[in-house]
């Protein structure tokens, strides 16, 4: 099984303002292209794991990248060292989705137990390391990410994507 990834982002702003004499622009057009050829060394990935998930009201759910996912192909999704990884909230959402660090074997790409990221209603947060060492897991002591719903009034949806190497 082989597994090929190409993330582009690009980002196209332009600010403007009046000036005395003249309007004035200043355009910023930003691309970043990163590929993964398959396999298992730097810039290259081998695991991938994508799931649409929805959270109840107060609800978390946790992901143990160390051998409980199952792929898409319907293999099991084992990490040692993650290259990517993306949550995408819901834009409908009303609360944030809370993609933190487990707080006892919890996934050490957040530096402490217990830190994260919340992800906005609408917004997404992108981590990327296609180096050979990337985001290591480790099992059973450094191998979970918790989602939270962060608030108890409604649902919210989210997608997850993870793409790294399987050693």
């Amino acid at each position: 099984m082989a597994l090929y990834t190409d993330l582009t982002v690009k980002l196209v702003a332009t600010l403007t303002g009046a000036m005395d004499l003249a309007p004035n622009n200043v355009p910023l057009d930003n691309t970043t292209r990163i590929q993964l050829a398959s396999g298992i060394s730097a810039n290259q990935a081998d695991v991938m794991f994508s799931d649409r998930v929805t959270l109840g009201a107060s609800a978390s759910a946790d992901l143990d990248l160390a051998g409980t996912l199952t792929d898409g192909v319907g293999g099991t999704a084992v990490f040692a060292k993650v290259k990517l990884l993306l949550v995408k909230a819901a834009a409908a959402n009303t609360n944030d989705v809370n993609v933190t660090r487990f707080a006892t074997t919890g996934f050490a790409m957040f530096l402490a137990d217990g830190d994260g990221i919340a992800v906005k209603p609408g917004g997404l947060f992108l981590a990327v390391a296609p180096n050979l060492a990337a985001y290591p897991v480790t099992g059973t002591t450094d191998d979970t990410v918790t989602f939270t719903n962060s608030a108890g009034s409604t649902s919210v949806t989210y997608d997850v994507i993870i793409i790294g190497a399987s050693a």
